[in-house]
């Protein structure tokens, strides 16, 4: 099966990642399963796995369709990264997805060691409780019509995560500032829309799909470099809308809207709900649904009617098609009542004991522990980039690193430069952090500040 896979890749990509990756990297493929990951770190032994508020500056990315105390330690070295993941029976290892010298990737491990670990298909987890509701609702109101995909490889061609879905060549969310890529023709899958055109070209006509997403972003309590989506499509025949006796894009909207609002009614109860026209490179007329929640507006997901140039490309001319797309963690902060993004990937009993398949619980927070706050200031250079300053913190800090936040800019103009203090938040959800290690730390971020991102230290 491994060699009919390889056979039909249609990308180029190194030697290393064709010999052993390859399977994983084509979107046009069929779905491969995850069942079962296992972590080799560098420091010896083995973990077996299982089968993202505010950020400072232009953020024009494209949108997702929809987040003992007393006892010293020593800081947990990030350098134990995992030497290699297995997925959908494949061995997939660090030097073939983290290339630190090779100007085209820029995957660091602290997201490698995340591919495989598929929170949504958890079943006593928040995201995967959350997503098995969104999969009844539709089962109950579709008898079965909606098929399901949810093992998909995230690894995916830069053509089926932006050219299928029209993002402009130009467009700033292609750029390495924003995605993770793997080489110049493969990334890790910004949005579960990268498999809209795979889906339609084998066939469907109904189908939802949700996977882990990847996206250079800040550090805060809603935002985190990998999270969930799920993604809905349905295609509409000429037979369809003349029975309806309206045009096509006017019975995709209806049902669309339709559709929708069934789901936040089933998610959130009987609240008020408004639709905001928006815009979205693949859908025209583009939506955003709100609900009005715990007294403020709340965006629940984006969606619209899609671009017909998807439909013609794929083998669905004369069809007219509606999608939509959430963040399952924006919606499971909101549902259990979980206050940092950081949790989801929690291993500590006292969250993964919270939670059972079928039921929607509230968050009993355990994690007493206070914030440790570090400033650094320096002066930046016309490349600096804020997604580049939170890519060194994390892969110092990890999840220790709660917050990233701009305190101060000051522009000299005698000497024409500008300078920027960031304030760092330390904080563990499991334990006291120490003097000690939070020094160590910062006295690490400050090191690879100035080496990495090239800027003047004050």
């Amino acid at each position: 099966m491994a060699a009919a896979l390889r056979s039909s890749l249609a990308l180029t990509i190194s030697s290393s990642l064709c010999s052993r990756a390859a399977p994983l990297i084509c979107c046009g493929l069929p779905a491969l399963a995850f069942p079962r990951r296992v972590e080799v770190n560098s420091c010896g032994g083995a973990r077996d796995g299982g089968v993202k508020a505010r950020a400072i500056g232009d953020r024009s990315y494209v949108r997702p369709f929809s987040l003992a105390a007393s006892e010293k330690k020593k800081p947990r070295s990030t350098a134990c990264a995992a030497a290699s993941v297995e997925v959908g029976g494949l061995t997939l290892n660090r030097d073939e997805i983290v290339r630190e010298d090779d100007p085209t990737n820029n995957v660091p491990d602290s997201v490698f060691t995340k591919i495989g670990l598929q929170l949504h298909n958890r079943e006593n987890h928040p995201l995967g409780i959350l997503k098995n509701e969104i999969y009844s609702y539709f089962d109950e109101r579709f008898q079965g019509e909606f098929k399901k995909f949810d093992d998909l490889s995230p690894i995916v061609t830069v053509k089926a995560n932006f050219d299928d879905v029209l993002v402009p060549a130009d467009h700033v969310s292609r750029r390495m500032n924003d995605t993770y890529y793997v080489n110049s023709e493969t990334v890790l899958r910004c949005h579960t829309s990268a498999h809209q055109a795979e889906k339609l070209r084998e066939g469907n006509t109904h189908f939802l799909v949700t996977g882990d997403v990847y996206r250079r972003d800040a550090i805060d309590a809603t935002h985190y470099p990998v999270f969930h989506q799920m993604e809905g499509f349905r295609v509409f025949t000429q037979d369809e809308w003349e029975a309806a006796g309206v045009d096509g894009t006017t019975l995709a909207s209806k049902h669309l809207k339709e559709t929708l609002e069934g789901l936040a009614e089933r998610l959130f109860g009987k609240v008020e709900m408004r639709w905001v026209d928006t815009y979205f490179p693949f859908t025209d007329p583009s939506y955003e649904l709100e609900i009005f929640y715990q007294d403020k507006w709340l965006e629940v997901l984006g969606c619209g009617v899609v671009e017909q140039e998807i439909l013609n490309r794929n083998g669905r001319g004369g069809t007219v098609g509606w999608a939509f797309g959430l963040g399952l963690e924006r919606l499971a902060m909101v549902l259990f009542a979980i206050p940092d993004i950081r949790l989801f990937w929690s291993d500590d009993p006292r969250w993964t004991t919270q939670f059972k398949a079928g039921q929607r619980t509230k968050f009993k927070s355990f994690s007493k522990y206070p914030p440790c706050y570090k400033d650094i200031s320096f002066w930046i250079s016309d490349k600096f980039s804020e997604n580049n300053l939170c890519e060194v913190v994390r892969g110092i800090a990890g999840d220790l690193v709660e917050e990233v936040v701009l305190i101060d800019e000051f522009e000299n103009k005698k000497k024409g430069l500008t300078s920027h203090c960031y304030r760092i938040a330390y904080r563990s959800m499991e334990r006291s952090l120490t003097d000690e290690e939070i020094n160590d730390l910062q006295g690490k971020v400050r090191d690879q500040v100035q080496s990495k991102l090239l800027v003047t230290l004050r």
